[in-house]
């Protein structure tokens, strides 16, 4: 995936997702129309707010649109994997991991020299690969 269009956003000093949702929304019309917007959107959300919450240090988010796939990768400076927890209806969480784990296509978690990556991946829609080619 060299040649596809790659962003890198850094916002870890904002501790917001707005920013990164923005750039994200951007970036997705520009070069992945065809990805679901809500979807990502929310995954790139949920991966901003754990990091921000889950870690005392940097995060980046990467975004790379190829051809058939759109890769999301959450890089941040805590080694430890997300946890899925028993979501709490009275108000305590634990919907997040399972929504990124849902909306995403593919999932996969692996270290890094200072923390870990997390890599989310949605592959282009059969049809639309046909009717753009």
């Amino acid at each position: 995936m060299n040649a596809e269009p790659h962003v890198v956003i850094d916002h870890s000093p904002h501790r917001d997702s707005a920013g990164a949702r923005g750039a994200t929304a951007e970036f997705l019309v520009q070069h992945c129309p065809w990805a679901d917007l809500d979807a990502v959107l929310l995954v790139v959300s949920e991966l901003v707010a754990n990091a921000a919450r889950h870690t005392a240090g940097w995060w980046r988010l990467h975004l790379t649109a190829g051809q058939d796939k759109l890769v999301v990768e959450m890089d941040d400076s805590s080694p430890l994997p997300p946890v899925p927890r028993e979501p709490d209806f009275t108000g305590g969480g634990g919907f997040g991991w399972h929504m990124v784990l849902k909306l995403a296509g593919q999932v996969e978690i692996s270290p890094l020299p200072n923390g870990k990556r997390v890599q989310a991946t949605w592959k282009r829609p059969a049809v639309d690969a046909v009717q753009a080619g």
